[in-house]
Parts: structure tokens; sequence; C-alpha cells
């Protein structure tokens, strides 16, 4: 499969292809559906491998409404050494698009601190791999703030759990939610196809931001959720008997979509 995408690029550098490793996919694009679909059949027959083209995946993401905190106690005995950490944990929201912040207020020697990374390992690898629907988690700060340990049973493996079921179970208490990836696109079409262009937007969740005009175009400026842009081009060209065209810019914005408790 790769051998024969990276040939078929070579041979026309309009089709264009990439794995992305967040969703799992292999994601091909090129001049429109036609181009994809005689791609697909010269990578079946010339290449001898058999797929299957579907939607692309949406990278949503996942954070918090509410302040939350968790106290989880992990502990383990087979026989020989075992295992003990116990790791209490705070977490709040943040300001959008500033990311994930791991803090430590311990106090006292309840906790050595060179357990420190280990509980924060585990709280990256909760982040990445999502709490809720599998997505990474964005905008939260936590806040290790105590704990307890053992003198012979406490490790780093013990404090990497417990750090990723305490920031979990504290997680799934904030009121957690999935954001939607939202894409600014500019539409530009004959004034006669200006009512339909605006209600198909509407359809799909848009928010219309602004119209104008320009070189007999009326030009429509909008906020689309990205799974609503799923084949848009082919509806855009049906509507306007193909005398329209779109810019799709990147998605600089992200809405709550789905608030849950549970996943």
């Amino acid at each position: 499969m790769a051998s024969g995408l990276a040939a078929l690029h070579e041979e026309d550098p309009t089709f264009l292809f990439h794995v992305d490793s967040e969703l799992h996919q292999t994601v091909i694009s090129g001049q429109g559906e036609l181009h994809l679909r005689v791609v697909a059949e010269r990578l079946k027959h010339r290449f001898k491998v058999d797929f299957e083209m579907i939607e692309p995946r949406i990278p949503y993401r996942e954070t918090i409404h509410a302040p939350a905190d968790s106290k989880y106690r992990h502990k383990k005995q087979t026989g020989g050494a075992g295992q003990f950490a116990e790791v209490w944990m705070k977490i709040e929201p943040k300001e959008r698009n500033t990311g994930v912040e791991f803090t430590q207020t311990l106090t006292g020697q309840n906790v050595d601190r060179s357990f420190v990374p280990s509980v924060e390992k585990g709280v990256n690898s909760a982040c990445i791999e999502g709490v809720i629907a599998g997505y990474r988690v964005v905008d939260v700060k936590i806040d290790f703030y105590d704990g307890k340990m053992h003198p012979v049973d406490s490790k780093d493996i013990a404090f990497q759990i417990a750090g990723k079921a305490a920031f979990k179970e504290a997680f799934l208490k904030a009121r957690p939610c999935l954001l939607e990836p939202i894409y600014e696109i500019e539409v530009r079409a004959p004034e006669d196809c200006l009512g339909a262009v605006m209600g198909d937007l509407s359809s799909r969740r848009g928010r219309i931001m602004g119209t104008d005009s320009a070189d007999g175009y009326s030009i429509v400026k909008a906020t689309v959720p990205q799974k609503e842009l799923y084949k848009y081009a082919s509806v855009l060209r049906s509507l306007t008997g193909g005398r329209a065209f779109t810019q799709r810019g990147s998605a600089t914005t992200r809405k709550c979509r789905v608030n849950t408790s549970r996943p």
C-alpha cells in the first residue's frame, strides 16, 4: 500500500497522502472525488491491494468545565515485591488553546519528590489516550498536591499507574466534554445562488459571519464544523451549477459539542 501510494504521488504530484498517527488512518487528497476514485482504481489494479475508502475521522479534543479532585490508591501484592502508591490530585479547566499544565504542591514527607516525574508521566499518558472518547485532552491544569508511599513497595511504575488513574477519576467528575474543530471558510458564488449557498451552510451547523460582493460574485464568510465539510465541494458544485468555489482556512476555533460524565 505504502509503495503504491508513493509511486502514484511521483506520477501525479496533485495526489497527496499522509498517515495520521493520532487517528490511525491513511488520508488521501486530490483535485476532487473523481480524481480520488481514479487513483483508488489504479492502486487496486496495478499494485494488487484491497482497501476501503471511508470518511476521515475528526480530531476532536477532550476537556473539562469544572474543577474536581481525586484520591487514588494503587496496591498490588503478588507474592514477591509489591506495588504501592497513593496520589491526591486536583484538576481545573484552563483558557482555550493553552494546553495541559502539570504542577506539584507537595508539602511534608508523605511522598518522595523523586516520584513526581512518575506521576506526570502517568498523567501525560492519560492525556494522550483520552478519557471519555479516546481523543487527546487539552486545556487542563493538574495539581499533584499530596499522597502516600511505602518504603519498600513504592516505585516508579506504581506512581505512574496511580497518577494515570487519579487523573481519569478526577476528569470524569469535572463535567468533561468534547471540543469540535471549526473551520473558517469563504464561498464565492453567483448572486442568484446566494440563498441556496447560505441555506446549505446553515443546514451544516454553519454560522454566517458576513457577506460581501466583488467582480459579480457574492462572497459568504462562515464558520462550519469540520465534520460537516466532507464532500462539501461536490455539493456546492451541484447547488451552483459549477459556478462557485470555496476557500478553507485552518481550524482556529473549537466549541464544546458533548457534555457527559461517562464514556
